[in-house]
């Protein structure tokens, strides 16, 4: 046998003989029916050293203690030990020793809070480190070498000393050192029990040290036991950790009065010049590390950052988040209904601060019958009391709060602000407002929430904001009601839906003079709306007579209008003026109007100036036309200058056009130099469709060379093509999937979308496409549910079609659902109508996609409206 396989053998016994050990210890416990804490006292023993017993090898000394209680042969008992040490028991074991590698712990065990969502509770993000790790990691170098340190961490709850802690002791795992915990039964008995067995190479783990100095029997003498450990040589190297809050570290540093007891003496003295302070916040290079990291793909900081990126407590939201989830998830009904309707206020733009009386009633019917029917009196204020318990890093997930007053200078005109609400106020954790917003983002809420804000609610934008949900959500009946109580609160923007209501209802005096009140207040977009009914009843005077109304209060859009009016006219020089009016304020649509006005009567001399106008006021797009002009005019070199300068300001479209033009002309160098000149810049897109005209006119093999070089320039597209030409013609031997999945890898997911695309167009694989679109959108890319949507739809599989729509988040789910309900219309499916309703459940605008789809006209279908529960409004105006 060689000495190798020897070795291994002694190993096995040892195991064998450790584990029969702890199987003997473990059975007799069972069979008195005793727990480890009973079993140390009748051993005389302490509650660690009695655990230690049970899962690592005890001394010889425990063993005897522990047979008599247990009923054991204690002989047999040390036996056993004696192997599994491999040891004859003259020496010390190194089962004596307190707690275990530092490897072996679980942060989580040590007290890390747990970060993220309940979901991925256990995880931990990636570390941020601050002016106070400088200070710990000090420490630890000096440990490292030989000399004895303590460091204690102070700060307020969640603030990540504990999380500091941990992970500066992770050079001490990389040379074997230890970590014990004194925890149990209490952590201050733990403490005073074994401190005098440390060993040297321990990082001794004190954890909320108030626990163990604040103790009021062994406090002082667990601050002497730690004193002496640090202060006798033969006893290092250890390293003594802790945390604090500040409020107990002031109590054990403060002088007595005079002539007063010092219960603290020892512990201040232990404390002096052993204490860094965490700040509650991240500073600024701190929040840019966060930034850098969470770019860098850390979810749960990037989630945090969305939230704490303003006040910097990036560690108490990273902290306190599991929590508040659990309260929502496992709170009363009561509580629950509440904190919904503030969800559901905060996402559809009321403001911070929720009127209690309001939340009150809005919360009704969000509570299931039989909890209705089984709420107390008091329900109300059993849920505020409920709601109001902090969690870690003090946060709650409804608080009651108190707005700043607002200030202004005297003789500033006062408007409604939330400082005025009648009544308490609350405020939902900035974690449970993000959680509504995504989890809720689907519903419409009911009844009971809209007749709550428009009876509590008194903030002229709360009532507006809240009239255009319920109008974006078709439920027309309260969104009528809401803008009328807005423009009674004094809401500007709700004075225009007021002057068409009375422009609908023929009050053509009471329309205008309400339009002018709202100009002179600021607004004239209600003149300009008001504009646009005359014009369209074909009042044409009456509508020109508002718009110089609307443009001499200075509604830019009005001004455009106008200068289109005066160039139809005739009138050059008043088009020229009423556009650069426009323009001075902002908006270029007036000079960009009368250009094309000029160019399509054939007059593009004096059309290239005012492009060239609104170019210089910001219109990127007045490029394209410039570009037209100049190559149409044979002026080549300011044709690619302009179309140069658009891709300089991200507007790729003028250099592509151009681009395909020169292609088109045969003038393939140009194209191609043109394309490349900004490709590794600014745009990619120029390479890829001059690709594309290769292709399609038969130059396969600059084609696939275009292609490249746009896929290196991170092209999804161009990437897709590139890797099904390669698949084709099985070049290189790379399959297409393994090479885009490297690119999603590499941060560009996109390109299995094109792909997969490609695969059912080009190959008709669709088998192959259906699994490309899934990993498109496994990689990101929600788009891959309009096809997959399709097929499904195809194969009549209805149930799946709408699952894979519900996976679609924001607007692509509505864009998906806009799919299926068209395509369940065209086929006569009665399940079509139930789709729509959720359309409008989302509230989110469809109308730029009515041209599309002729069945998204709301009003034809549902013409006075939704109620709330989605069931059609009976007639109401």
């Amino acid at each position: 046998m060689s000495a190798g396989q020897m070795r291994v053998g002694e190993q096995s016994s040892r195991d064998s003989a450790l584990a029969e050990l702890h199987d003997r210890l473990g059975d007799a416990l069972a069979r008195q029916r005793l727990n480890k804490s009973q079993l140390a006292a009748r051993a005389g023993l302490g509650r660690t050293t009695v655990s230690e017993a049970f899962r690592v090898v005890p001394s010889a000394e425990t063993v005897a203690a522990l047979a008599g209680p247990l009923r054991l042969p204690v002989d047999e008992l040390l036996m056993l030990r004696r192997t599994a040490a491999d040891d004859d028991g003259d020496g010390p074991s190194a089962g004596t020793w307190l707690g275990r590698p530092i490897e072996e712990w679980d942060p989580h065990a040590l007290e890390v809070h747990p970060a993220g969502s309940a979901a991925g509770a256990q995880a931990m993000p990636s570390y941020v480190r601050r002016a106070h790790d400088q200070e710990l990691a000090a420490a630890v170098r000096e440990a490292r070498h030989g000399i004895s340190r303590m460091m204690v961490l102070v700060g307020s709850s969640s603030t990540g000393k504990t999380r500091a802690c941990w992970e500066a002791v992770q050079p001490l795992a990389e040379v074997g050192w230890r970590l014990w915990h004194p925890f149990d039964p209490t952590r201050a008995a733990a403490a005073m029990e074994d401190l005098h067995q440390v060993e040297p190479r321990t990082v001794v783990w004190l954890n909320e040290a108030q626990h163990y100095f604040g103790d009021n029997r062994l406090g002082e003498e667990i601050a002497a036991a730690v004193h002496a450990l640090l202060t006798q040589p033969e006893r290092g190297p250890v390293l003594v950790l802790g945390t604090l809050w500040p409020e107990y570290a002031r109590q054990y540093q403060n002088l007595p009065a005079a002539g007063g007891s010092d219960p603290h003496s020892r512990v201040r003295e232990l404390l002096a010049g052993r204490t860094t302070t965490v700040p509650p916040n991240f500073d600024a290079e701190a929040l840019r590390c966060a930034a850098g990291l969470a770019r860098d793909g850390d979810r749960l900081l990037a989630d945090a950052l969305t939230r704490a990126a303003i006040h910097g407590q990036v560690t108490q939201d990273l902290a306190g988040a599991p929590q508040l989830l659990q309260a929502y998830d496992h709170g009363s009904p009561a509580a629950r209904a509440v904190l919904e309707a503030a969800m559901d206020a905060r996402r559809l733009g009321v403001g911070l601060y929720l009127p209690q009386s309001f939340l009150i009633d809005a919360a009704l019917d969000y509570l299931a019958e039989a909890d209705y029917d089984h709420l107390a009196d008091d329900w109300a204020e059993a849920a505020f009391a409920e709601l109001a318990r902090p969690v870690h890093g003090r946060q709650a997930p409804l608080r009651r709060a108190s707005p700043r007053p607002v200030r202004r200078p005297p003789g500033t005109p006062s408007s409604s602000s939330p400082s005025q609400t009648a009544g308490p106020a609350f405020r939902l954790s900035d974690y449970l407002e993000q959680h509504g917003r995504d989890t809720r983002m689907k519903l419409c809420p009911p009844v009971s929430f809209w007749a709550a804000a428009h009876a509590h609610l008194t903030h002229p934008e709360d009532l507006g904001n809240l009239a255009d949900a319920a109008a974006r959500r078709h439920r027309l009946q309260w969104a009528h009601h809401l803008w009328l109580g807005a423009a009674e609160a004094g809401s500007i923007a709700a004075l225009s839906y007021v002057v068409r209501v009375r422009e609908g209802a023929g009050d053509h005096q009471g329309a205008e003079e309400l339009a002018r009140r709202a100009a002179r207040d600021g607004n004239p977009r209600a003149l300009a709306r008001l504009a646009e009914l005359r014009k369209a009843a074909g009042d044409h005077q009456g509508a020109q007579d508002l718009d110089r109304q609307a443009a001499d209060s200075g509604d830019v859009f009005a001004l455009a209008r106008l200068a289109e009016l005066h160039e139809a006219a005739g009138d050059h020089l008043g088009a020229e003026a009423a556009a650069r009016r426009g323009a001075a304020i902002g908006n270029t649509d007036g000079l960009a109007r009368v250009a094309h006005l000029r160019r399509t009567n054939g007059d593009h001399k004096d059309a290239e100036p005012l492009y060239q106008q609104a170019v210089a006021a910001g219109d990127v797009e007045a490029l394209f036309f410039l570009v037209e002009l100049k190559e149409k005019a044979g002026d080549y070199r300011q044709a690619e200058a302009f179309a140069l300068q658009a891709a300089e300001a991200g507007e790729s479209l003028p250099l592509e056009h151009l681009v395909s033009i020169r292609e088109w002309k045969g003038r393939h160098r140009d194209a191609e130099a043109l394309a490349k000149r900004v490709v590794y810049t600014h745009t990619s897109e120029a390479l890829f469709r001059l690709a594309r005209l290769r292709e399609r006119g038969g130059y396969n093999k600059s084609a696939e060379r275009l292609y490249r070089q746009a896929a290196s320039a991170g092209n999804a597209r161009a990437l897709a093509h590139w890797a099904w030409i390669r698949e084709r013609r099985s070049r290189h031997g790379e399959d297409a999937e393994s090479f885009v999945q490297q690119a999603a890898d590499a941060g560009n997911p996109y390109a299995f979308y094109y792909l997969a695309h490609l695969r059912q167009e080009q190959d008709g694989d669709q088998k192959g496409a259906d699994h490309l679109y899934n990993q498109a959108i496994i990689a990101g890319d929600d788009r891959a549910l309009y096809p997959l949507v399709q097929m499904r739809e195809e194969d009549e599989d209805h149930v799946g079609a709408e699952a894979l729509a519900d996976k679609a988040l924001g607007h692509a789910y509505v864009l998906v659902l806009i799919e299926l309900a068209a395509i369940r219309e065209r086929a006569g499916h009665e399940s079509a109508d139930s789709i729509y309703r959720r359309i409008a459940d989302a509230g989110i605008p469809f109308h730029d996609h009515e041209a599309d789809n002729p069945f998204l006209d709301f009003n034809a279908r549902w013409p006075h409206g939704l109620d709330p529960d989605g069931s059609p409004t009976p007639s109401w105006r």
